[in-house]
């Protein structure tokens, strides 16, 4: 009979070497296999979705909210590398969590990221089959637009092959489309600066509410409500911690690339919202769909601008690969560890967590599925999917800016081979703005569909735990981590079930 022990209202049962023989992770990744992943699960942002902000707030309104979130992510960005070098394992937000708050946090943290990812694959894969069916019916007469679940169906199962390929495929992969994807930006960008389309005067062409300008048509308010659009030109680059366990030198690596994708992803972001916005005008760009080859359009007309789109679609299949990789990773690390069923961990000869990969699947298509018929394709990518992945990343980051601060007050003394040079300030401004979207999500009536849609699933999750889910967990290296105090849990040099046959004496919450 498995051993079982009792701690902090879970129990945790010994799993053994055979478990974690069958949950196996392959180190393949250096900096730049973590920069491409990094870039390329946000680069999609810089191709759609980042627009839908300027119909609430025009250009003003949400060029001030990139300058928020490009505040918010720093100060993000430096204290979830202190946590991941401290933690080098794979679940990332849920380890930090779970090491401030208990198990309880660690689950609502992992759950939100969860939410996400999915909910972040299921919108790019709704832009990507927008973008591919409007290439093939200009160039091919083939138009799908009666029937988009095919082009869903056939996106995610692509991709669901190419990350079950293994690591080292899904790095060169990121990398190779990344640099793509920054091609595809920056020819635009020439082409818009050089042909004479960009026009300075189109970012003001809003018409205003009486009494306000044409910088801010509606006010200052809505600016609240253009943070969660904004956020597209960044979302996901949180994943890093993640892919820990893949990576030859986490400690280092992992900060090391946020660093550098985070300045990759403010410029690519900066000549976006300028140039794409300056080609079509500020009131054409707001409830575009493919705003990026609407501009190639623009410049050069509908045929040439289908095959540039071709291009433009790396941009998106980049994004797809990238944050499919986080779903698959966090959806992996909560279930080895016990919080979802724990089948979901096992991973196939080449090492990829092939099952998660195809649940999150299944949940993000269900959800495209649901929300057309509810809604269209408005519905689908402008207030419901588009809206439950931001809300989820919101409460992500503000769970874990407020166990980074957590942390700093309760293990003052622990090792931290990289250290945040925000730190407390850095983390405590990043959850001030995250806060701050989370009520703009509150005060806007289209985003309520999106969080009625979240409560009814943390609802489900945490009465399952409650009633089973609690008593099921195994010590995982996150697990091992919170509970022995920050002594165990770094996979690379202790394996996997170091504090088995232990009594726990560090921190048991």
């Amino acid at each position: 009979m498995a051993e079982q022990k009792k701690v902090g209202g879970v129990t945790y049962t010994s799993a053994g070497s055979e478990y974690f023989e069958k949950r196996k992770l392959k180190r393949a990744a250096g900096v730049w296999g973590l920069w491409g992943l990094a870039v390329a699960a946000v680069i999609s942002g810089d191709f759609s979705g980042w627009n839908f902000g300027i119909g609430f707030a025009g250009f003003g309104g949400m060029l001030i909210a990139f300058a928020i979130l490009v505040a918010m992510y720093y100060g993000l960005i430096f204290s979830i590398g202190e946590m991941s070098s401290a933690m080098p394992h794979t679940g990332g937000a849920y380890s930090f969590s779970r090491s401030a708050m208990g198990p309880w946090g660690g689950l609502v943290t992992g759950l939100a990221e969860t939410i996400e990812y999915v909910a972040t694959t299921a919108v790019i894969v709704f832009f990507s089959a927008q973008y591919l069916n409007g290439v093939t019916a200009i160039l091919f007469n083939f138009d799908l637009s009666a029937s988009m679940w095919i082009w869903w169906i056939v996106l995610y199962l692509i991709f669901i092959a190419l990350n079950a390929a293994g690591a080292n495929i899904s790095f060169k992969f990121a990398i190779v489309v990344s640099i793509i994807s920054i091609g595809i930006i920056l020819l635009f960008s020439a082409m818009a600066l050089f042909s004479g389309a960009f026009n300075w005067d189109s970012l003001w062409n809003i018409e205003p509410d009486e009494g306000q300008s044409t910088f801010l048509p509606h006010g200052p308010l809505p600016i609240l409500f253009a943070l969660p659009f904004a956020m597209w030109f960044f979302l996901g680059i949180e994943e890093l911690p993640l892919a820990a366990e893949e990576s030859h030198n986490p400690v280092k690596d992992i900060p090391r690339a946020g660093l550098w994708a985070r300045g990759t992803l403010i410029v690519t972001g900066l000549l976006v919202l300028f140039l794409n916005t300056g080609v079509l005008g500020a009131e054409a760009t707001g409830p575009h769909l493919e705003p990026l080859l609407g501009g190639f359009k623009a410049i050069v007309g509908e045929t040439w601008a289908a095959v540039l789109g071709l291009f433009a679609l790396i941009g998106l299949l980049a994004s797809l690969q990238g944050i499919m990789f986080a779903y698959g990773r966090n959806m992996y690390s909560l279930s080895r560890a016990g919080y979802y069923p724990k089948f979901f961990s096992l991973t196939g000869k080449r090492q990829t967590p092939w099952v998660a990969l195809v649940v999150g699947a299944v949940l993000g298509f269900i959800a495209l599925v649901v929300m057309d018929f509810a809604g269209g394709s408005g519905g689908v990518a402008g207030t419901i999917v588009l809206n439950i992945a931001v809300w989820g990343a919101v409460l992500a980051y503000l769970l874990q800016m407020i166990s980074f601060i957590i942390l700093r007050r309760r293990y003052p003394d622990a090792n931290r081979p990289y250290r945040s040079p925000w730190g407390i300030p850095g983390a405590a401004v990043a959850a001030v703005i995250a806060a701050l979207i989370f009520v703009g999500f509150l005060l806007n009536p289209s985003y309520q569909p999106a969080i009625v849609a979240i409560a009814i699933v943390y609802i489900l999750i945490l009465l399952g735990f409650a009633v089973w889910g609690r008593k099921q967990l195994v010590l995982s290296p996150e697990e091992e981590y919170a509970l022995s105090g920050g002594l165990h849990g770094d996979p690379q040099k202790e394996g996997y079930d170091a504090m088995e046959g232990e009594v726990f004496t560090g921190d048991q919450n």
